[in-house]
Order: structure tokens, then sequence, then C-alpha cells
């Protein structure tokens, strides 16, 4: 079993439990304009939200926080211009502006339910707080993306994709299982700072060998059930980019771009590290035309390995599979397919009911707890102190993820990890190593 690291985030680094005052006061705003619009699908904003997305809609601008802004439509038509006129209606002064849910292509009773879905195991604020950080702080710009992730976990109904079977999936998706079981892309182990590791094998992948749509849904297939993998204080991963044996028949340019945008756009700060390794000298060149693709925080994570041992500066030596010098970790993968019955629980609609309704009885306690935690010193306030309501706040989120665990069997399909076990039904990931 993995042991746990020391905390990697200390105060101030705009982290769960981590946060200056001021981060704290911004978490709060979000927070507030959140419940508001999804209360009454309407809320009030600065009116930089509204005007920095209609001109980026304008100029066609392709910014990783409104890219899909002018293709939506969300904000074509002078909605800027309404939007300010309608707060100043209702008695709001200069600076501030009216949103609504429709403008956002959302509504009322999906966003809830996505935001929800979205958390999963985590804890809500952590889920806010990556988005907020990729916005350096910025509430409009990382409200802007949050609701724009949400709209594209809609659009494209990542739900269906995180709670199938692999066999539906398969039925689905030509070649499904055959990129699973083909091992270009599979995640095994921790390295130094406890990320759990993704190596994608690059030399196995031929962009002609499957449809594009079916390795874009591999792709949030591995990302969601990866993610009942992180544990806190963890929330990034390693990426392991191996270029051994690649050559420019392996290059794909439009995968390279959806998993940059993914990341950027819709996983924000999931990302510790990206480690290439082995690139041969003909890679440079197509280096050249990725690395302006990236975000400069995320290029500032990328690092480069020539040798095999190079490795070891980032994975123990116990984590790295032996198939690498220095490894002496002797696992190998293979894809592990569904065995019968491990989706019984799923059958299940009177437990699954039960289990369901007790998670939903805790996030609305969570939220009922994060209002009067914003409410602490204003007129609506409860007479609590702060560090009481925090304190009990805390504990409603650690509640949050075990309710979310004892669902999770009711409501989503096991997979690979599952049955590796490394995730447990509990939430506890175990990673085993054979030295």
């Amino acid at each position: 079993m993995a042991k746990k690291g020391e905390i990697l985030t200390p105060a101030g680094t705009g982290h769960v439990g981590c946060l200056t005052p001021d981060q704290k006061k911004t978490l709060k705003e979000v927070w507030s304009i959140i419940f508001s619009i999804a209360d009454s699908g309407e809320a009030v904003v600065s009116s930089d939200m509204v005007q920095e997305a209609e001109k980026d809609a304008k100029s066609g601008a392709k910014s990783s926080t409104v890219q899909a802004a002018a293709k939506a439509g969300w904000f074509s038509g002078n909605k800027a211009a309404k939007a300010e006129a309608e707060a100043k209606a209702a008695g709001y002064g200069p600076g501030m502006a009216k949103i609504s849910l429709t403008d956002l292509g959302l509504s009322v009773d999906k966003l809830r339910p996505i935001l929800w879905d979205n958390a999963m195991g985590d804890h809500p604020d952590s889920l806010l707080l990556r988005f907020v950080r990729a916005r350096k702080w910025n509430v409009p710009n990382a409200l802007n993306m949050l609701f724009k992730a949400f709209k594209w976990r809609l659009d494209e109904d990542i739900p269906s994709v995180k709670y199938s079977t692999d066999v539906a999936l398969d039925q689905q998706y030509p070649k499904f299982f055959e990129q699973l079981e083909s091992g270009k892309f599979y995640i095994h182990g921790t390295d130094k700072e406890n990320r759990i590791v993704a190596y994608l094998n690059v030399r196995l992948h031929h962009p002609n060998d499957q449809p594009a749509k079916t390795l874009e849904k591999l792709t949030v297939y591995v990302m969601e059930c990866g993610r009942v993998l992180l544990e806190h204080p963890v929330e990034t991963v390693c990426l392991v980019f191996d270029l051994t044996g690649f050559t420019l028949s392996n290059m794909d340019f439009a995968m390279v771009k959806y998993l940059v945008t993914v990341f950027e756009a819709y996983y924000p700060e999931s990302l510790g590290r990206i480690i290439i390794h082995g690139a041969p000298f003909v890679f440079w060149g197509v280096w050249k035309v990725i690395q302006p693709w990236l975000d400069p925080v995320v290029a500032a994570k990328v690092c480069f390995t020539r040798s095999d041992p190079d490795l070891l500066q980032y994975i123990p030596e116990t984590h790295l599979p032996d198939r690498y010098k220095g490894g002496k970790d002797k696992y190998k993968y293979a894809y592990i397919h569904s065995k019968a019955e491990e989706n019984k629980r799923m059958e299940d609609q009177v437990t699954k009911e039960e289990v369901v309704a007790r998670w939903k009885d805790t996030f609305w306690r969570f939220e009922s707890l994060t209002r009067e935690w914003i409410n602490v010193g204003t007129k609506d306030d409860s007479g609590r102190s702060e560090q009481e309501i925090e304190m009990e706040r805390e504990q409603c989120a650690k509640d949050l993820r075990v309710a979310f665990f004892k669902m999770d069997p009711y409501i989503r399909a096991r997979n690979l990890f599952h049955r590796m076990q490394a995730a447990n039904d509990d939430g506890r990931v175990e990673w085993t190593y054979s030295n």
C-alpha cells in the first residue's frame, strides 16, 4: 500500500485547508454566485464577466476561458449591455451585470445535478478551487470557465461515459476495448509526491487505427475512472509520455490538441508533472508545434528524461515498472475484462434509492452549512462563530465522501481499477507493487 505523503500544499497556495483570508473570501463569493444562479436561474456579477465573454465571442478569440462562447452563441446579440441594463433596473450599481443560465446554455434543473455529479468523492471546495486557481483568483473568469465545463459535460454526456459498463462503451464506440487492451495508456502506482502515474506509450498509437471519437471517449473514461484514485491532499497526476520507438507515423496532432483542451479547460489544475521520456531527434520538430498550444503554467510542468534511470528522479524505483532500467516493480499491464455479477448491486433498486437519498441529504446539508458560512458577519448571521461552522462543514465534506462511495457501486459500473483492487468501494486506494 502506498504510504501517504506529507501535505504538499502550504498555507496560501489556494487548496482546501490552505487558504488565506482573501482566498477564503473569494471562495465564498464563488459559492454565493453558484447558489444564486442554481436557485433562481440568474445571478448578479461583475459586468467584466459578461463583457469579456462577449468581446471574445465577437473577436473569435479561442482563449481557454471562453473558447466555445462564439460557437455556442452564449453572448451574441449585445448580451453584455442587456445584462448590465437588467442589473441596473433591479437596483444594482454600476459595474454589475445580471446573467442567466439561459445565456450560458444551461438550466436550473441541470446545474445542481451536474455540479454534484462532477464533485464525486472530492471535497466540494476542491472542485471550485481548481477553476479559481486556474483563473488567478478572478471570480468572473473562474465562473466563465466553470459554467463552460458544466455545459461541456452535459453536451458530451460525460455521466453516461462515466457510469456505463466498458462492454456498453465498446458496443457504442468501435475499437474501445482494443484501446484498453493495447497498453498504449495505463495508470499504475504513484510518483515521489504521491501523484498517480499515467503512462502513455506513444509508439503503440497510430491515428488511423481507430475512430477519433473513440479516442475522445476513452480519454474521458480513463480520466473519470482515474479520479477515484485521487485522495486528499494530492489532487494532481503525473503523465509519462514514453516516446521510446516514436516515429512520425505515431504523431496525432488532433489527439494532442484534444488532450490539451480537456486538461486546461475541463479538468484544470489536474496536472502535477508531465514527463516526456526518451524523445528521439525527430520529436523536436513536433515539440516546436505543440509547445505554443500549452498554457505557460502547464508548460512549466513539463520535464524531459533521456534514459530510463532519469525517471528515478520522479518515480521511486519500487514503483517504477521494471520494463524501465532501474525500476523494480514487476508489474505488467494487462486489461482485466468485466467479471460476472460485478455490477449486481446496480440492479438493487431498493438499496440504490436508500444510498442515493443519503448522499443527497448530505450534499443538501453541505449546501446549508456553506450558506451559513457565507453569511457570517452579515444581517443573516446565525450567531455561530465562523470556526464552529467551518468545523461542522469540514466534517460534512468527509461525510459526503463516505456517502458518495457507498452510493457509487449502485450507480456506476465497476472498472479496471476496481478489478485490480487499486480502488476500493470505500474510497481508499491501495497500489500493489511486485518487487
